[in-house]
């Protein structure tokens, strides 16, 4: 009988240490059995995935190559300059992060009472749109009638209408003798509305009007802030993490230095901004995405000479570029992932925007799934009871670490140029958020970043979902983009071409040989035609040169797939295609890559070839123009 040593179980006690390298030759030799001959340094390349901003993704960190440290190394303490893993000592650990909720429906009476509900079932603070397209400054009062001011604080998101909001807001405060109204803000955002509307010229006049409400918050309003830092019209435009990080580390020294030019010191000028940032699906970027944040704004408060109070005060919303609107519920999926990551990263505030905000405005359900996502992760998931989890994690670090070095260059790119405003005004920031959103989107184009029911999966026949219709955004400035945009345009003709007819555009897939031969591909098919509204006829099971052109004909397809695999393509595909375009079939595909016999498929009538990676927007447009739908 083996007894334990009294100081612990040695688990790993008896086996050799390994190397790095070691492990290097073994991933070499998996990937050599896979017809892939590289050498053994370069094996971890081949598993590495590429992201935005240049970065990499590896398949293995070790402590060497974490770049961030942990415990007191370079990332600190929570609450100690450079504020990686938080910008207070105690994190969440006490309540959790501030739940915050939005609202935008024009009228008063109905906002109130969603507003009531929501504070009443687990929403802390919250994020009201005021203007004329959203609630009217005059309905205000209305809208946040019975609402605790003192314990529930609001914030604003007014664009160019921010100072008569605010004014408003105050107004409220002084009737209802609220005068601590922490964790409030005010919204002022000169630099982020300008981003948004191209008003360039109005940009001075807000500042002013910014730095004058500042000064107020300063003066009477302790733990009112003025200004917010809006990053979420650089992400909505397609700009990449770095973008997002840069712009909104350039708009804040803007706004720092408006402040601090006033007479704020630069203490009471860093305690007046609020930053906004998007939340993604992608977790582990999102988690390096705010702690990189609070990292380089720290920076800047050390070279304004005051680190001790360069805290970043983070509001984390879930992105609207990542929410469809076809299968919405998807969505949910969506915010639960980009909520965690927000939490998980050391956001103050979090907005899960509920699952049919792309449709509309939210009803009462959408709305509760929002709030009681927050819920889940805090009280039952208890998410915020550890400061940091992600901290100390060899990949998180480097993450970070990778971030914001990233984010830097641009920033200080953004300077050279002059600044946010002449960034913006002289179309920098939109070249290159620009070229950046191209990228990606050749890649959802490609289906290399799927969007799952939209791309992925799909359902032709779910029913839409109605919602009232949200208040139109401000335009004029960088564009808004979406990642089911492409796919929507597509979805939309298939929409029109069954209300018109009765019936959605078919392709009928021509399977050949049995099931364990064309299985994968007709799969395949299948799931990129559904993608763009096209429905796939897979009637009979399987067909040859023979039975296809009576099969054809009885689909009531325009257009015909191949499926198979490549052995029977090279003895069945060129006949079976001669008999498809005999039988009246205007456009005729094969899936898979055709190699070597491209020209004779092409000669027996095929005229293109869909696989993984090609581009599935292009292929469906040409089918639906093939097919007659407009």
């Amino acid at each position: 009988m083996t007894v334990l040593p009294d100081d612990g179980f040695p688990l790993a006690a008896e086996f050799p240490d390994a190397s790095h390298e070691q492990w290097q030759r073994l991933v070499a030799g998996v990937l050599r059995k896979s017809g892939k001959d590289v050498p053994d340094a370069a094996a971890e390349d081949m598993l590495s995935t590429p992201l935005e901003d240049g970065l990499r993704t590896r398949p293995l960190y070790t402590a060497e190559t974490a770049g961030g440290g942990s415990g007191a190394g370079p990332a600190g303490f929570p609450g100690f300059a450079p504020f990686v893993r938080g910008g207070t000592p105690q994190g969440g650990a006490v309540s959790g992060w501030d739940v915050r909720q939005r609202h935008e429906r024009p009228d008063p009476v109905r906002t109130n009472a969603a507003v009531l509900a929501d504070l009443e079932n687990g929403v802390s603070s919250l994020w009201l749109s005021v203007g004329p397209r959203a609630i009217p400054v005059t309905g205000l009062a209305t809208a946040l009638e019975g609402v605790l001011l003192d314990l529930a604080p609001v914030v604003l998101d007014a664009g160019a209408g921010f100072e008569p909001a605010a004014r408003e807001l105050l107004r409220l405060l002084d009737e209802r003798e609220v005068t601590a109204a922490a964790g409030g803000n005010l919204g002022a955002d000169p630099l982020g509305t300008a981003a948004r509307t191209g008003a360039y010229e109005e940009v001075a006049g807000h500042t002013e009007a910014a730095v004058d409400l500042a000064r107020l918050c300063h003066g009477t309003r302790p733990g009112l802030r003025a200004l917010t830092v809006d990053a979420l019209p650089h992400h909505e435009a397609g700009g990449s993490a770095a973008q997002e990080l840069g712009c909104s580390l350039a708009t804040g020294v803007a706004l720092l230095r408006a402040l601090t030019g006033a007479g704020l010191p630069v203490a009471a000028a860093l305690g007046q901004l609020e930053f906004r940032y998007a939340a993604t699906a992608d977790q582990f970027l999102t988690i390096a995405k705010l702690r990189a944040a609070r990292r380089v704004w720290a920076r800047v408060a050390e070279v304004c000479g005051a680190p001790a109070a360069g805290a970043q005060r983070q509001h984390a919303v879930t992105s609207s570029v990542m929410m469809t609107r076809r299968d919405p519920w998807v969505n949910m999926l969506r915010t639960t992932v980009a909520s965690l990551a927000a939490g998980v990263g050391g956001a103050d505030a979090v907005t899960v925007l509920p699952f049919d905000h792309a449709i509309g405005l939210p009803d009462d359900f959408a709305r509760r799934i929002a709030r009681n996502t927050s819920t889940i992760l805090l009280e039952e998931s208890h998410v915020g009871r550890v400061i940091d989890p992600a901290g100390g994690s060899w990949y998180v670090e480097r993450l970070t670490d990778e971030l914001a070095h990233a984010a830097w260059e641009w920033f200080q790119e953004i300077e050279r140029a002059g600044g946010q405003l002449a960034a913006l005004r002289g179309g920098l920031v939109a070249e290159r958020i620009g070229a950046a959103w191209e990228r990606r989107r050749e890649d959802i184009a490609r289906r290399r970043e799927p969007v799952t029911g939209v791309s992925e999966y799909p359902l032709l026949d779910q029913a839409a979902v109605e919602r009232d219709p949200a208040p139109e955004a401000p335009g004029g400035g960088l564009p808004r983009v979406r990642r089911d945009e492409a796919f929507e345009a597509l979805r939309a003709r298939s929409d029109a071409h069954l209300a018109a007819t009765g019936s959605r555009p078919r392709v009928f897939l021509a399977a050949l040989g049995p099931a364990a031969a064309h299985s994968a591909r007709a799969g395949f098919a299948s799931q990129l035609f559904r993608a763009g509204g096209i429905e796939p006829v897979h009637d009979p099971v399987s067909v040859d040169a023979v039975s296809v052109a009576d099969a054809f004909r009885a689909s009531g397809a325009a257009v015909a797939c191949l499926c198979s695999s490549d052995a029977l393509y090279a003895d069945q595909a060129a006949p079976v295609a001669g008999a498809l375009r005999a039988a009246g079939a205007g456009w005729v595909v094969l899936a898979g890559r055709p190699g070597e016999l491209r020209d004779t498929y092409t000669r027996a009538g095929v005229d293109a070839f869909v696989a993984a990676g090609g581009d599935a927007v292009a292929v469906l447009t040409s089918a639906l123009d093939r097919m007659g739908v407009a």
